[in-house]
C-alpha cells in the first residue's frame, strides 16, 4: 500500500512519556553545551548539583522526548525517506525531568509530483493538560507522489539583504554523533562507515536534529539572553548535512514587530562554510 493521503488529521491513542534529569544531560552534552567552558555559563544544563545552580533543559529536547503514537499513513521505503523540516512551539519552560501525556497526529499530506511530503506532529501536555510543547516535522518520501494531490503553500521567507545581527560559531567534536545518539537516535547512518558508505557518505554524518539543537542552542543564547523560558518556537528546513567535526555558524536577523524592537521573529540560517545546512529558519520569543 503506498502512501494514503486520506489519512491526513488522522489522532493517534493518547500516550504518557517521561524524562530524567539524566536525560537531559546527556542530550545538553550531545548539543556542545560546556565544551568552550565547563564549568561556565552552561551549568544549569550540564549539571544537576552544582552549588546554587538548578538545573534547566534545553527547550530543542522535546524533539528526542517522544511524540506519542503516530498514526499510520501507508507504507513506503525508508530507504527513500528525508528528514526534510522541522519545528516546535514551547508553551512553557521545558523541565529538567517530569512527565507529560502525548497525542500524536498525521498533519498535512502534499503530492510534490516524485514525492510525498507528510508532516507528523505532535502535542505534549502535563498531566493537569496543560499544554507543554508540540512539535511539527516534515517528511520527505521519494517515490510516493503523482497522486494529483495539492502541492501544498510556497514558502515566502527570504534571506534578509544585510549583515546578520548575531553570528554564533560552535565547533562539532569528530565523535559529536557519538555523543548526540545516546538520546535516542540509533540509525547506523551516524554511526556505522559501512551504513554511511551505503548511503553514499565518506562517513557517518551528524544527525539533522543535533544541527538543529546547535542551532537553537545558538540562538537561545544569542537573542533570549540563555533564559529557556523565553523561548517559544523555531522551525525551518534542513539543507545539507554536515560532517562531525566541521563548525556551524548561525547567523540571525532581527525582524522588528509591531511594538518595536524585540518585539518581532528572529529569522536564521545555519551554515558550514559557505554552505547553508539549515535553512528558512523562524524564531519567536516571549519578552
Amino acid at each position: 500500500m503506498p502512501i494514503n493521503p486520506d489519512a491526513a488529521g488522522s489522532v493517534g491513542e493518547p500516550t504518557e512519556i517521561s524524562w530524567t534529569s539524566k536525560q537531559s544531560l546527556i542530550y545538553a552534552l550531545g548539543i556542545g553545551a560546556g565544551v568552550s567552558d565547563p564549568v561556565g555559563f552552561e551549568l544549569e544544563f550540564t549539571t544537576e548539583n552544582s552549588d546554587g545552580v538548578d538545573q534547566r533543559a534545553f527547550p530543542t529536547q522535546c524533539v528526542v522526548m517522544g511524540g506519542g503514537q503516530t498514526p499510520g499513513f501507508g507504507d513506503f521505503n525508508p530507504m527513500f525517506l528525508l528528514h526534510a523540516e522541522q519545528a516546535i512551539t514551547c508553551h512553557q519552560e521545558i523541565p529538567a525531568a517530569g512527565t507529560g501525556i502525548a497525542t500524536g497526529r498525521i498533519g498535512e499530506i502534499y503530492d510534490k509530483g516524485k514525492a510525498a511530503l507528510v508532516y507528523i506532529q505532535s502535542d505534549v501536555s502535563d498531566q493537569d493538560g496543560n499544554p507543554l510543547w508540540s512539535t511539527r516535522a516534515g517528511l520527505f518520501i521519494g517515490g510516493e507522489g503523482g497522486w494529483g494531490g495539492n502541492r501544498g503553500p510556497s514558502n515566502d521567507w527570504e534571506l534578509p539583504d544585510r549583515e546578520a545581527d548575531h553570528v554564533v560559531a560552535y565547533g562539532t567534536r569528530r565523535d559529536q554523533a557519538l555523543l548526540y545518539r545516546l538520546s535516542g537516535d540509533r540509525n547506523p547512518l551516524h554511526s556505522d562507515p559501512t551504513f554511511a558508505a551505503g548511503a553514499g557518505f565518506d562517513a557517518p554524518i551528524l544527525h539533522g536534529l543535533c544541527t538543529y539543537g546547535f542551532t537553537g542552542r545558538a540562538l537561545l543564547h544569542a537573542v533570549c539572553d540563555s533564559d529557556p523560558a523565553r523561548f517559544t518556537s523555531m522551525g525551518g528546513r534542513f539543507k545539507s548535512p554536515v560532517m562531525p567535526g566541521e563548525t556551524l555558524e548561525v547567523h540571525a536577523w532581527e525582524d522588528d514587530g509591531p511594538d518595536g524592537p524585540g518585539s518581532g521573529r528572529i529569522l536564521f540560517q545555519t551554515r558550514v562554510g559557505d554552505r547553508v545546512v539549515f535553512d528558512a529558519g523562524v524564531m519567536t520569543r516571549r519578552a
